[in-house]
């Protein structure tokens, strides 16, 4: 799929899960169809998708899902995956510790007591979310560029930037702690793409 000519992306019209995919494609310079679903779009829809769920990527007529392999395919298919598989496993790496924030973010998403509601929000502040940003702390010590791997940006400084500015933005509120993490987040908002995709996106 080297030579893939069109991309649309299926989404409810928030940023979510497929964010992260539309920050990629706008990154690399793609054009892309962004498919905002109202609820009768998406029932319309679903039978036709591979899982029954969104996000949804369509690849020159082809419908794709699942979020985290949809964003490793575009990815690699932009050279956005490192330059070996140590950089790759860097990259899973972090991928997979915000895989880990959002699922502790979720709990508040399913659970139905307000009381409760308010804990997981309070313990998400105070104590997850800094937790992770430590984690992502220390892996940009340790490459010492101000990026994960290498010298530029890959999927994981897009994964954090989404995280920090998107629907998790609440796990990031502890951000002027952590001065390597938000530089970066700094940095991919400064980019010229992004930065005209967030002014522009609804």
């Amino acid at each position: 799929m080297a030579d893939a000519k069109s991309f649309k992306v299926f989404y409810f019209d928030i940023d979510g899960r497929a964010e992260v995919l539309r920050l990629i494609l706008t990154y690399a310079g793609k054009e892309f169809e962004d498919v905002r679903l109202s609820m009768d779009k998406w029932l319309e829809l679903k039978p036709t998708t591979p899982f029954g769920q969104v996000p949804v990527l369509e690849i020159d007529g082809k419908k794709k899902a699942q979020s985290i392999a949809l964003a490793a395919f575009l990815a690699r298919e932009f050279k956005l995956y490192g330059k070996d598989n140590w950089d790759a496993l860097t990259i899973d790496t972090v991928a997979q510790l915000a895989e880990d924030l959002i699922q502790s973010y979720f709990r508040f998403l399913r659970e139905s007591d307000p009381v409760k509601k308010e804990a997981i929000v309070t313990e998400v502040k105070t104590e997850v979310g800094p937790k992770f940003m430590g984690f992502f702390e220390s892996l940009l010590k340790e490459n010492g560029t101000g990026f994960f791997v290498g010298n530029d940006i890959t999927l994981a400084d897009i994964i954090i930037y989404d995280i920090a500015t998107g629907f998790l933005k609440v796990t990031f509120e502890a951000i002027d702690n952590f001065p390597l993490v938000k530089k970066l987040v700094d940095t991919v908002g400064d980019n010229e793409r992004i930065k005209k995709y967030v002014s522009d996106r609804k």
